[in-house]
């Protein structure tokens, strides 16, 4: 384009015949004259960039919209006095089940997770929410003592069941973790189980310990902490009655690992549908190109006219 334009410039220009060109040639070239290329080059940007335009340049943006729909789930954490067992080595019973819990929490995602805790009564630790932050701080809180010594595990369904009972999530789930029998409360287990299970309350329930003798820390007055041999008494056959009344599954768990297996093994059963819809938003460009081509071209006459101008 650049040689059309010079070399049809050559047979378009006026001319001026002198006598002697001598003079002329030892002339110098004034700033005008060495500078005149600019003016096609800022014609061939300008066309340049038209052709850009037209070929109308967008810039996209992906946007994705997610939907999920979560599950409303309630742990329950047996913090009777049988739970200082020391069989979960080199940890008690109440420790390991805290970490693993606070484990399935971190796992989750969308859902709504609340914290029942009995002994000889039940109460609500954290109601439902999607704070997990403040979940796991309550979670921290909980210790032996702060409820008289027993085990009210029909009380602690029946307390959950009443925090899930109004609620419209697509899936209600409980997961009881206990290392004894119900021996407090004025609700049966089995009763309560089917309380549950009416409200379409599924239950997953986790025996704790190892079975036969377990030791147990207790303050001697005269020679302080010291450690005695009990038997684990957890009723495996009322929880796993639990389980099959609602729909759930029974658990038991000797160690550490093996909780820990058990709760990724419920995290992978209640998983959150996610549906995710993705679009990309484009945003026109073309203008910017035309509004730069046409200041080249304005800038281009009026260099041609003024700066650059030539007679004839």
């Amino acid at each position: 384009m650049l040689a059309y334009y010079f070399g049809r410039k050559r047979y378009v220009s006026a001319t001026l015949k002198y006598s002697d060109v001598r003079i002329v040639k030892r002339a110098a070239r004034s700033n005008r004259q060495r500078y005149r290329f600019i003016l096609p080059v800022l014609r061939v940007l300008a066309i340049a960039l038209l052709f850009v335009a037209f070929a109308r340049p967008r810039a996209g943006t992906e946007v994705t919209d997610v939907t999920s729909e979560g599950i409303d789930i309630v742990m329950l954490l047996d913090v009777s006095s049988s739970m200082l067992a020391e069989d979960f080595k080199p940890n008690n019973r109440l420790y390991v089940a805290k970490e693993e819990l606070k484990k399935f929490v971190n796992k989750r995602t969308n859902d709504r997770i609340g914290l029942v805790v009995f002994a000889r009564y039940a109460y609500t630790q954290c109601p439902l929410t999607l704070d997990y932050g403040v979940l796991l701080n309550f979670v921290d809180q909980v210790d032996i003592g702060v409820v008289d010594d027993g085990t009210a595990i029909g009380m602690a369904i029946a307390t959950a069941a009443n925090r899930l009972r109004e609620s419209n999530a697509k899936s209600k789930v409980m997961v009881l973790l206990t290392d004894g029998d119900n021996n407090a409360g004025e609700i049966d287990p089995l009763t309560a189980a089917n309380i549950a299970a009416a409200y379409d309350i599924k239950i997953y329930t986790i025996a704790a310990g190892r079975p036969g003798n377990a030791m147990y820390p207790v303050q001697d007055p005269i020679f302080g902490k010291r450690y005695i041999y009990q038997p684990t008494n957890v009723n495996e056959e009322s929880l796993r009655q639990i389980a099959e009344r609602t729909g759930g599954k029974y658990f038991r768990a000797r160690s550490g690992e093996e909780l820990d297996q058990i709760y990724s093994t419920i995290d992978k059963l209640e998983k959150t549908e996610i549906k995710v819809a993705a679009h990309v938003q484009y945003r026109e460009l073309f203008q910017y190109f035309v509004y730069a081509a046409l200041a080249l071209l304005a800038l281009e006459i009026l260099l041609a006219n003024t700066w650059f101008r030539k007679l004839p």
